[in-house]
């Protein structure tokens, strides 16, 4: 069989200047190493940075959201269907309740909107191999867009990766590299992204940082996806390990606020299977190990990270803690209406449930449930009976 032929270089969006801290807008060059902000962890904060863009002024007239590359590399991710649920509404006692369904996208996840925008900074940048820490969807995602670019891919995971993980990435052509904990994974890809041709895909910093600030660009999307294609909603509720996604859609909305095209930001909602962000929230240190145990396989983790944390806060949401036992009730309920969660995604239902009951979300909201994959390869289903 022959190889992949290597696509053509990607196209920089011609307003792109640059990267920029999160916290203290300092600017930096475009590079693949992603350590964060020197600035702020000269202060103790360790901040991820961001794509930057051009003034307001050379910026007015362009599409929004703006992205990395104008010409970039994908396998037909987006434009995934946002699903009206008149039934759950109703039962939860709310306007109007919708679900993102990012299952739609080529791989069965949103990480794919990450991946494509990652490979397509791996080829403008002249590297052979993606880098990534991960068990699960992530490095599913992350495997099949490199073999489809003609990319390498090494991924570290944990030692009891799920069989059905093992078979994908074996068929994608994926090295895996198994570790006891997260301290392994994350050095190792550390470690390996200093050399030449290797790009880091995912977080490997500790404190956590987040993904490659571009790659998370992916995600903005998604907003105005939202936006066309049920209007503007009131909230979106987001299953979250350390913020990528939920910084996306935030940037997203941002930028359609910036540019008028919507008068105000949807309140943005974390949900996690212990409390992490949410004891940050209420006043534990941001960089602080929050361990706890879950089946939530895509949210699990101890980290909080600065994305996520501005993404809650500069939007008016917070974080919502769901129970493995309240998530699988919630997914049992979206079974009925034919609609397959991971356990994670599932939990976020019931995290509206829990809004609704202290009177975050109101009867005449409109909201949105980010289902970030289906139950297909989640270790957890079927749910026990």
């Amino acid at each position: 069989m022959s190889p992949t032929p290597r696509p053509a270089r990607p196209v920089r969006h011609p307003l792109l200047r640059g990267l920029q801290c999160l916290r203290c807008d300092a600017l930096y060059p475009l590079a693949l190493a992603h350590e964060g902000c020197p600035a702020c962890r000269a202060q103790g904060v360790h901040v991820s940075l961001r794509a930057s863009y051009r003034t307001a002024a050379e910026t007015a007239g362009a599409p929004v959201p703006l992205l990395p590359y104008s010409e970039g590399f994908t396998l037909g991710e987006g434009r995934t269907p946002l699903r009206p649920m008149p039934g759950l509404a109703q039962r939860l006692g709310i306007a109007r309740l919708a679900i993102k369904d990012e299952s739609r996208n080529p791989t069965g996840s949103h990480k794919d909107r990450m991946s494509a925008m990652g490979v397509a900074q791996a080829l403008d940048f002249g590297a052979h191999t993606l880098l990534l820490a991960s068990s699960g969807n992530a490095a599913l995602s992350a495997a099949h867009y490199a073999q489809m670019a003609g990319l390498a891919c090494e991924v570290a995971t944990y030692d009891d990766m799920p069989a059905a993980y093992v078979r994908a990435l074996d068929a994608a052509g994926a090295r895996r590299f198994s570790f006891a904990d997260n301290a392994g994974r994350w050095g190792f890809v550390r470690e390996r992204a200093r050399e030449p041709g290797f790009f880091a895909l995912t977080n490997h910093s500790l404190p956590a940082l987040g993904s490659a600030p571009l790659a998370i660009e992916g995600y903005k999307p998604i907003a105005l996806e939202c936006l066309e294609q049920g209007g503007l909603p009131d909230h979106v509720i987001v299953p979250t390990a350390r913020g990528d996604l939920a910084w996306g859609v935030y940037a997203g909305f941002r930028e359609l606020l910036a540019a008028g095209h919507i008068t105000r930001l949807p309140r943005l909602w974390a949900i996690e299977p212990f409390g992490r962000l949410a004891r940050v929230l209420e006043g534990g240190a941001l960089h602080a190990d929050y361990p706890g145990l879950t089946d939530q396989f895509s949210t699990a983790g101890a980290t909080v990270t600065f994305l996520q944390w501005q993404a809650v806060t500069a939007s008016g949401g917070g974080a919502v803690v769901v129970s493995d036992d309240e998530a699988r009730a919630a997914r049992r309920l979206l079974a009925q209406s034919d609609v397959s969660a991971e356990l994670c995604a599932a939990a976020g239902l019931a995290a509206l449930r829990q809004l609704r009951e202290r009177g975050a979300v109101a009867p005449e909201s409109h909201t949105v449930l980010m289902l970030t994959a289906d139950a297909s390869r989640d270790p957890s289903w079927p749910d026990p009976v």
